[in-house]
């Protein structure tokens, strides 16, 4: 073989190598049990999901999952994390919604998953810095909605969105000593203020937590599958919670990461018992994914 033909091989075998990876250039942080049971959950969904709705089928992967906070904050530069082995309510949605993504494009490796969760996670689908994470889930929603088109917002002037949220967010910016990445620096702390006055004033339609109790025949709209953002009254916050609604012996029901059971649950509860005992909550707001 001459040193021509040697170098194409070469060449090519590199080419193939950087298929296999993100075609982005940050940092990836994730273990190598990530990689394996993300690749194993794709390839068992091809036989396994038999026409189940994605989220719904790929969010059950999860129960019994530990719930972590703050395991985005790591290190001194923002990156993209993978960390299936803890989640908190914000990485399950995500990590359940980048497998559906992925299931619907019928592509199944580790680099397909880390690029739809890059997508779903920041502004643009990429990442500058800190302040290129989608924060907020008013932030999360807009951008996966009207700028990438990969959910899109159940909602309607009439029942049962019979609620109006005026959006007022500056929690972050209000409180950077919170945040590992803002505490001590004025200048994303900034940066984040600005787009949280950008966001400030929207208005948005939801279901009043009274009504959750309703039956198919009145909240038939909510499909099994479908994300749900709570609505808080929370002052500097827009949510306070998301997760995936469930429909269980003819009521609504949630999948989420749970701060009280400390880990991935199908509540027993029903959704509007559990929001009767958070008096924070005001109702929520309702989005499908694209692909299903």
């Amino acid at each position: 073989m001459n040193a021509i033909t040697m170098k194409c091989v070469i060449s090519a075998l590199f080419m193939l190598a950087m298929s296999q990876v993100p075609s982005f250039s940050q940092k990836i942080e994730y273990s190598k049990s990530d990689s394996i049971s993300v690749e194993r959950i794709l390839a068992d969904a091809v036989k396994g999901r038999q026409g189940q709705n994605r989220m719904f089928y790929f969010g059950k992967k999860f129960i019994g999952v530990p719930y972590v906070a703050n395991t985005l904050e790591k290190g001194n530069h923002e990156h993209l994390i993978v960390n299936l082995r803890e989640l908190d309510c914000t990485t399950f949605v995500e990590t359940v919604a980048a497998l559906s993504l992925c299931d619907a494009e019928n592509r199944r490796k580790f680099s397909d998953f880390c690029r739809n969760l890059l997508k779903l996670r920041y502004f643009d689908g990429s990442i500058v810095d800190y302040s290129s994470r989608l924060h907020y889930f008013t932030w999360w929603a807009e951008e996966n909605d009207m700028n990438k088109g990969l959910i899109r917002e159940i909602t309607s002037d009439s029942y049962p969105f019979t609620a109006v949220q005026k959006v007022s967010i500056n929690y972050m910016s209000a409180h950077p000593d919170l945040y590992k990445h803002l505490k001590g620096n004025p200048n994303m702390t900034k940066k984040i203020a600005q787009k949280e006055r950008s966001t400030s004033g929207k208005i948005y339609r939801y279901i009043p937590k009274s009504l959750l109790n309703e039956g198919k025949d009145r909240l038939g709209i909510i499909h099994t599958g479908d994300i749900v953002a709570i609505v808080t009254s929370k002052s500097g916050l827009d949510t306070s919670h998301i997760g995936i609604a469930v429909w269980q012996n003819g009521k609504l029901h949630l999948l989420n990461a749970s701060s009280i059971y400390k880990k991935v649950v199908l509540d027993k509860s029903t959704f509007y018992q559990y929001s009767q005992r958070q008096k924070s909550q005001l109702g929520i707001r309702v989005f499908r994914l694209a692909v299903d």
